[in-house]
């Protein structure tokens, strides 16, 4: 096969989840593949919310734009940062094992949710994120936080915040799990939707590259963040809509539970069925969520 592009982020989390995918295609000793890192709109744009200045899809705009113009023949995201809908022409053709999804404290004075005394400044530039947190703690004070994994564990480290919130896959990925203080557990605080899963996107009908990360892929996985996906998808959400939703797997049937903030209210659902035979329908198991999320009667 001809030698092969990969397009990334510069972070080192991105890098750092990108590089193991990689790691994992190259035990074929005939394969190439060079990164192409790309700076996204996301990744510049540091001093202002995602929500004011266009949402999670800020961060895969320029790489989708590499993958159409043939400069990349794939790309590695982190499946919470894709809007529900992907560019035209583009496909997530494999989606490997979850990482853990779930949200980790720092925290390295207090070291949990419950210790923070009243007051206490807790970072987060997440909506759904500040959303939970001031649903179980509404006497803390969030705080905005932009920038990678190392510059906001700086600030907790300096004191300008008495907590963060980091995905724990992000920490485990770069090394770094150690830091967390306090584990949260989906019924404290609901994970994003693909929080801790990866997707790797492709141009519709590249065959090669298609069936070339197919290797990665993981059907259990995929069927999960199908079901997240369609929440997100019916309730039209992305880094506008404080919105969470979580799939895992009990006696081999999908358990689904969501909520969506919708600013005079928290709308929370679930659903269970057996386990899903194709992605199409874990997805519309989460539309379904989603939809009575918006219309509960």
């Amino acid at each position: 096969m001809r030698p092969l592009h990969c397009a990334t982020r510069r972070s080192a989390l991105a890098l750092a989840q990108c590089r193991a995918l990689l790691a994992r295609l190259r035990r074929d000793e005939t394969l190439e593949v060079r990164e192409l890192l790309v700076v996204t709109s996301g990744d510049r744009v540091v001093d202002q919310p995602l929500a004011e200045v266009g949402g999670k899809g800020l961060f895969v705009k320029e790489i989708e734009e590499a993958l159409l113009d043939g400069r990349a023949d794939f790309a590695v995201h982190s499946m919470k940062d894709l809007p529900a809908a992907l560019a035209e022409g583009l496909v997530v053709a494999s989606i490997p094992a979850r990482e853990d999804p779930r949200d980790a404290l720092i925290a390295p004075r207090c070291r949990t949710l419950a210790a923070l005394p009243r007051g206490a400044r807790v970072g987060t530039s997440s909506p759904r994120r500040a959303s939970a947190l001031g649903a179980i703690r509404p006497d803390v004070e969030i705080v905005p936080l932009r920038g990678n994994v190392d510059t906001r564990l700086s600030k907790v480290d300096r004191g300008d915040c008495d907590a963060i919130l980091l995905a724990r896959a992000g920490l485990i990925r770069l090394g770094l799990e150690d830091r967390a203080t306090e584990i949260l557990e989906p019924e404290t605080v609901l994970p994003a939707v693909g929080q801790g899963a990866l997707g790797i996107e492709c141009r519709v009908g590249d065959e090669d590259v298609i069936s070339l990360v197919g290797r990665l892929h993981d059907a259990e996985t995929a069927s999960r963040v199908a079901a997240e996906r369609g929440v997100l998808a019916a309730v039209g959400g992305d880094c506008h809509s404080p919105v969470a939703a979580y799939a895992d797997s009990v006696d081999r049937r999908l358990r689904l539970r969501a909520w969506v903030d919708l600013g005079n209210a928290i709308r929370a659902g679930a659903i269970e069925i057996p386990w899903p035979s194709t992605v199409a329908e874990a997805r519309a198991a989460g539309e379904e969520v989603g939809r009575r999320l918006l219309n509960p009667g």
